[in-house]
C-alpha cells in the first residue's frame, strides 16, 4: 500500500490564481489581448484590460463575494428568469 499525497488548498471557495491575478481579475486583461490581436491594437486592448482589473480589484476589495451579481441584478442588468426569483423592478409586494 503506497501513500499518496494530496495538496489541499487553503481556502476551498477561492477562485483558481494565475501569477498575481485570480480568474475573474484575468478575464479583462486575457480578453482585451485576444480582441486586440484580431483588431491589430493588442497592445492598447490589454492595457485598457489591466486598468478595468485594477478598477475591478479596488470596487471588490472590502465587498462580500458575489456582491457584483446581487448589485447587476438589483439594478436589472442581470435579467434571470426562474420562477423563485422576483423581477428586480418590484419593488415593493401586496399581499
Amino acid at each position: 500500500m503506497t501513500l499518496q499525497l494530496i495538496e489541499i488548498p487553503s481556502y476551498i471557495d477561492e477562485p483558481p490564481h494565475f501569477l498575481l491575478w485570480s480568474a475573474d481579475e484575468m478575464a479583462p486583461i486575457l480578453l482585451g489581448l485576444v480582441l486586440g490581436i484580431f483588431i491589430e491594437q493588442a497592445f492598447v486592448l490589454t492595457a485598457l484590460g489591466l486598468v478595468f482589473t485594477k478598477l475591478y480589484r479596488r470596487f471588490r476589495n472590502g465587498k462580500p463575494d458575489g456582491y457584483l451579481l446581487h448589485y447587476m441584478y438589483w439594478k436589472g442588468v442581470l435579467p434571470l428568469n426562474a420562477k423563485s426569483i422576483p423581477n428586480p423592478f418590484v419593488r415593493s409586494y401586496y399581499p
